[in-house]
């Protein structure tokens, strides 16, 4: 009996010892499985990581050649706008007349008639002056207008005529001056003595000198 009991827990020994050295396996086991787990993380997020800079680095690479090709196209456009804007203006040079300084002169002679009629047209659209003190005032601001138009006409046909022509030109405008002022004196004695003599000796003087300012271009100016 006694035998037996010690047999028994001999054994029962044995089984613990034998459950105890399962439990160390297995705990080892696991230790060995999270050690290795642990150790493959690293490899795995390294090579996640090269995955992904790697597709950036291309994604990267395709915006730059992508940017690049845009960049070339613009700069192709750009080539081809001026090479077209340079092939019209050598195109619009080429179709130019070669008589274009006579239809410039043509134009100018056509300008100034224009204006003329302008400064008549304005002339006749003035307020009308009642008493005889703003009627002469008013003829002779128009005088002094028509006067400084002459003028000008006179500087422009210096630059268009040659000596010989202005020479003669001279002689005649030195003749128109003693007419005008012969015609408004003839004109403003009819009224010698009363309140519109001076008014109708600046009147005469305008009207000639706007009729000189037509004469003068149409005959003269190129």
């Amino acid at each position: 009996m006694k035998n037996n009991r010690q047999l028994l827990i001999i054994m029962l020994t044995v089984i613990f010892v034998i459950l105890a050295a399962c439990d160390n396996s297995s705990e080892e086991s696991n230790v060995k499985a999270d050690s290795a787990s642990t150790d493959s993380s690293p490899t795995q997020n390294a090579d996640d990581g090269a995955s992904n800079k790697t597709s950036t680095e291309t994604d990267n690479n395709k915006t730059e050649n992508s940017q690049e090709d845009t960049y070339d196209n613009q700069s192709n456009d750009l080539k081809d706008t001026s090479e077209n804007a340079s092939a019209n203006t050598n195109e619009g040079k080429s179709s130019a007349p070669s008589d274009g300084n006579s239809e410039v002169t043509e134009n100018r002679k056509e300008d100034y008639l224009q204006k003329l009629n302008e400064m008549e047209e304005a002339d006749r659209n003035a307020e009308s002056k009642t008493t005889i003190p703003d009627m002469e005032e008013q003829e002779e601001e128009r005088y002094k207008k028509w006067d400084v138009e002459l003028n000008k006409i006179y500087a422009v046909l210096k630059e268009q005529l040659s000596a010989d022509q202005m020479n003669d030109l001279k002689e005649e405008q030195r003749d128109w001056v003693e007419h005008r002022d012969e015609a408004a004196k003839e004109a403003s004695l009819e009224y010698e003595g009363g309140s519109t003599e001076s008014l109708e000796y600046v009147a005469t003087q305008a009207s000639l000198t706007r009729e000189r300012c037509y004469a003068l271009v149409a005959k003269y100016m190129k």
